[in-house]
């Protein structure tokens, strides 16, 4: 089990620790519930220095990107990041990942923890274009400060005008007495903020630094279990659960990071794919009866047929209404669809509705 450099201050914290993608990492410290309050309402700080990072470096490192991505990443410029995915050759998804184009020949991949080997060998097995690739993962802290109260607290940090960097945009600067910080406009949690790249050896520093500048606003440190609420709240999929090796791009509503102006991965078949229509479509639901969805529950018509699954559910916190995603067949993935959970041989209503459940 690895630990991360900040792994004893969260034992220290208090915290529920678990194995999660070979990492000893904090579940919660406090409460799923108080957490994710903190982070929708003030400020909250997550470890998630178990994320992978690759430098890919060199003339062809567009190139690339391109071929491996479905993404277009030549709309990039330096300070812009991207959401992407690594398509398979089989219709479905390798990983989804973060790119950022940090100089014109210089791009920085970030990775699931769980997929850090597996995307690694991906890449290089289809970099043909003499990229060079450095993996960086093991000396990389990654924390990221969400919340409305993130940036007034990140300020105090920094020379760096926060409130300038836009979604999606990142600069690098020194932050916390630190050089070369990387503060990325980024975070799976739809309520604002930063993550910041720094080296393991300034981790403590940094995260001590950032709680003392968050003092006044009552930040907290916020476990895995609030990141993965938060994130089904704003229907962020989470990889392994709502997409995996078996689900395509198109099917997980992700259309909108498949640009068929290149080629890459598949991208024949991926766009035969569209012009002919998916069968299934992963959609959003809120139970009308009382039940909570759990993965791989079946999702079924009036009559009890099984047109599908959950990949993600929970009781929402902010709205506190169950909710969940599951891959239905198309006919019931239109908004206002009734469908139904079999829960412990009990069909419990639900009704399809519209991303993303929480609006601020």
């Amino acid at each position: 089990m690895k630990n991360t450099a900040l792994t004893h201050i969260h034992e220290k914290l208090g915290a529920k620790m678990v194995p999660f993608a070979g990492y000893n990492m904090p579940v919660q410290y406090e409460g799923v519930n108080a957490e994710h309050e903190t982070v929708r309402n003030g400020v909250g700080v997550f470890d998630v220095s178990h994320m992978g990072e690759f430098i890919l470096k060199g003339p062809k490192a567009l190139d690339l990107i391109q071929s491996v991505t479905t993404n277009d990443a030549s709309k990039l410029f330096d300070g812009r990041a991207q959401y992407s995915c690594l398509p398979n050759e089989t219709g479905g998804i390798v990983d989804d990942l973060l790119v950022y184009r940090i100089a014109e020949e210089e791009y920085l991949l970030v990775v699931n923890a769980s997929n850090i080997e597996k995307d690694w060998n991906w890449i290089k097995s289809k970099n043909t274009f003499g990229v060079e690739m450095t993996d960086i993962s093991d000396n990389m802290s990654l924390l990221a400060v969400q919340g409305p109260k993130a940036t007034e607290t990140l300020q105090k940090l920094t020379d760096v005008v926060l409130s300038d960097v836009k979604y999606y945009h990142f600069t690098k600067g020194k932050f916390a007495g630190v050089d070369n910080v990387i503060l990325s406009a980024t975070g799976y949690t739809g309520s604002g903020g930063f993550e910041l790249y720094i080296p393991n050896e300034v981790a403590e520093e940094v995260w001590n630094k950032v709680f003392e500048a968050g003092e006044e606003f009552g930040i907290k440190p916020i476990g895995l279990a609030a990141r993965d609420t938060l994130r089904l709240e704003m229907g962020f999929c989470l990889y392994g659960n709502d997409i995996d090796d078996t689900t395509s791009p198109l099917e997980a509503g992700l259309g909108w990071i498949t640009k068929f102006t290149k080629e890459f991965t598949n991208s024949a078949n991926l766009l035969k794919q569209k012009e002919e229509g998916v069968t299934r479509k992963l959609v959003a639901f809120e139970m009308i009866d009382r039940g909570i969805p759990r993965h791989d529950y079946p999702i079924v018509d009036a009559t009890g047929n099984v047109i599908g699954k959950v990949t993600s559910g929970t009781m929402s916190p902010s709205m506190k209404v169950a909710i969940g995603l599951g891959y239905v067949t198309n006919e019931f993935s239109a908004e206002g669809s009734e469908i139904y959970l079999d829960i412990r041989n009990k069909n419990i209503k639900a009704k399809v509705v519209k991303l993303p459940f929480y609006k601020a």
